[in-house]
């Protein structure tokens, strides 16, 4: 692309210095932001190579105008790249997708101070730790805390004033021994601070040095012949030798660590951040990148460090990192571990990074799925002439051989997919023989009768699998409930795939590769199958205890019993004397095998 008059006087202008550069338009719309060690020879390299992507070749044929700012250090150019990223979002530049509200653990800056779970952080002098991807651990932490020491959970002003005032009573947590009353001042401000310093240094990982005080503390008070506290600093140390035992996942001598790996797709990168104290995770995220111009994974890892870093006030000198980069911190150690505890930090990492990446793609597939089912329904809803979207769809189908165990099933389909737990079986009960429309009329009504009853929602659209009689059958029932008009129905003939609606004897046709027709093909086929296979195992139940039933003196209970135990007649009748003695006594067994 030739670059214009306009443009190489802008190029010229641009100095040879460490910094950061920014591209508009002709709108002064700010279209990328980038950061280099010599930014005139990065600009002009984006004028004067020729670009293989295509959506590089359209961000040049959009600048107007270049600005720049120049910086001490690549660091410095690092940390502005990012800030000015996250406020203006420009339409070219990568997206740090992640805009929700994180836990943080609160130390209140109070006398007493509480200890509880909070998303908003206020510079009131108060510690904020955090914050945590996870209101589940932050929970069993703060559990975990009031275990481990008596913290009060009131919101009360505990002043010293206060205090001697006695403007307080105990609460029931006092009772219950949960706190130690420090509202009517019978717990002192230096033992509370105890608890609350141990409490800070566990959050930080710096589980060792608490155990060793409380260790210390449990000596002193053995020798002082106080046995009972000695316990209680015991039980302590055993709380927090299982919590370290259970968050140790590596050497313990790994301590104060960031670890960062990336994994991407053509569009897509996720970086994993991992906080390691005493080889312990104490902080974990993923962060989803939106790539824009096909951006190198050491770039988008660099970029991604000083966002994790700055977001969650990271002080560590000390990365493990799954890529070689350039190190533009001054007081950073960066290393790329290949054996031992440090690579297996990389390759956990790797794998969180790699299973949110897997959970995006199935989230895009579901996504697709959910729009590809809507416009079906849509389709549908048009070709059935409704009013409504059919969200919500029920089938029946009917099943008997020659009249013998006539069985209904009824499926549902919820967005067009088939919803299993809702399905149901129906075992005919006022109908004598083979009569598929009594049959229908009986498991229709027993449906919609039972669901008006339990106030439960009722479908847009019921299919009944058959022709003109299924179908009349079918809305005789809805008229009793006094459902007809309220509930769209059609008929569906296997023949031609006809599809019938009520009170017209004119089928609709429609095309043999709708979606539409597939769909109701669908439900047809899934509400069979589940029929076919419930009116199976009620013929198998049959003939399993056909033999037995006839057995004057043998009920239905004592032919369950032997089946059950046995497993065929065969072997009932195989069986010994003895064991079906034992099993459903004397009287019964000569009745099955007479002496």
């Amino acid at each position: 692309m030739p670059t214009t008059e306009h443009i190489k006087t802008l190029l010229n202008n641009i100095p040879q210095k460490v910094g950061i550069y920014r591209y508009y338009d002709k709108n002064e719309k700010l279209l990328y932001i980038g950061k280099a060690k010599n930014i005139k020879k990065r600009v002009s390299s984006y004028f004067t190579k020729k670009q293989e992507s295509g959506k590089i070749k359209v961000l040049v044929s959009k600048i107007f105008d270049i600005q720049y700012v120049v910086v001490q250090t690549e660091m410095d150019a690092l940390l502005l790249e990012n800030n000015l990223i996250k406020k203006h979002q420009p339409k070219y530049n990568v997206m740090l997708k992640d805009g929700k509200t994180y836990p943080w653990i609160c130390v209140k800056n109070e006398p007493f101070p509480r200890i509880f779970q909070t998303r908003n952080v206020i510079k009131d002098g108060s510690l904020y730790f955090g914050p945590y991807t996870s209101v589940r651990l932050v929970k069993t932490l703060l559990e975990f805390f009031h275990q481990l020491y008596p913290l009060r959970n009131c919101t009360l002003n505990l002043s010293e004033k206060n205090i001697k005032a006695e403007k307080f009573k105990v609460c029931l947590e006092y009772h219950m021994g949960n706190c130690l009353g420090p509202c009517i001042g019978e717990q002192e401000t230096v033992d509370y601070q105890i608890g609350i310093e141990h409490i800070k240094q566990i959050i930080k990982g710096d589980i060792k040095s608490v155990i060793q005080h409380l260790k210390t503390a449990m000596i002193e008070f053995s020798k002082k012949m106080e046995f009972e506290k000695a316990q209680s600093v015991k039980e302590k140390m055993v709380l927090l030798k299982n919590y370290q035992a259970k968050s140790t996942i590596v050497n313990p001598k790994i301590n104060d660590v960031d670890v960062f790996t990336i994994v991407s797709d053509e569009k897509t990168a996720f970086v994993n951040y991992l906080k390691i104290n005493s080889g312990a995770i104490t902080q974990a995220h993923t962060l989803e990148l939106k790539k824009k111009l096909e951006e190198r994974e050491e770039d988008l890892l660099q970029l991604a460090i000083v966002e994790l870093r700055q977001r969650f006030h990271s002080t560590s000198k000390d990365i493990y990192c799954s890529h070689s980069l350039e190190n533009v911190w001054e007081d950073l150690s960066i290393t790329i571990p290949k054996i031992g505890d440090k690579k297996k930090l990389i390759d956990l990492s790797f794998r969180n990074a790699k299973y949110m990446q897997l959970e995006h793609q199935k989230r895009k597939i579901n996504n697709r799925e959910r729009l590809d089912n809507k416009r079906v329904l849509q389709q549908l809803q048009k070709d059935l002439r409704m009013l409504d979207r059919p969200r919500h769809i029920e089938c029946f189908d009917n099943s008997n051989i020659q009249g013998s165990n006539p069985v209904a099933a009824c499926v549902v389909f919820k967005n067009a997919k088939p919803s299993k737990k809702d399905y149901r079986h129906f075992n005919i009960k006022t109908v004598v023989g083979p009569d598929d429309f009594a049959s229908m009329e009986e498991v229709v009504y027993r449906r919609y009768k039972h669901l008006l009853e339990e106030e439960h929602p009722l479908p847009e659209l019921i299919v009944i699998d058959g022709g003109k009689g299924q179908l009349s059958s079918a809305v005789k029932s809805l008229e009793k409930l006094k459902l007809r008009g309220k509930i769209a129905i059609i008929g569906i003939a296997k023949r031609l795939e006809e599809i019938y609606f009520p009170g017209d004897s004119v089928p609709l046709y429609l095309d043999k590769r709708s979606e539409s027709l597939k769909l109701i093909q669908q439900l047809r086929d899934e509400a069979h199958r589940f029929g076919i296979s419930h009116h199976r195992k009620q013929r198998g139940k049959d003939s399993l205890g056909t033999s037995l039933d006839k057995i004057e003196g043998i009920g239905p209970k004592t032919v369950e019993l032997l089946l059950a135990h046995f497993g065929s007649v065969k072997q009932v009748m195989k069986a010994e004397r003895k064991e079906l003695e034992k099993l459903i006594g004397e009287s019964r067994t000569k009745l099955i095998q007479p002496i």
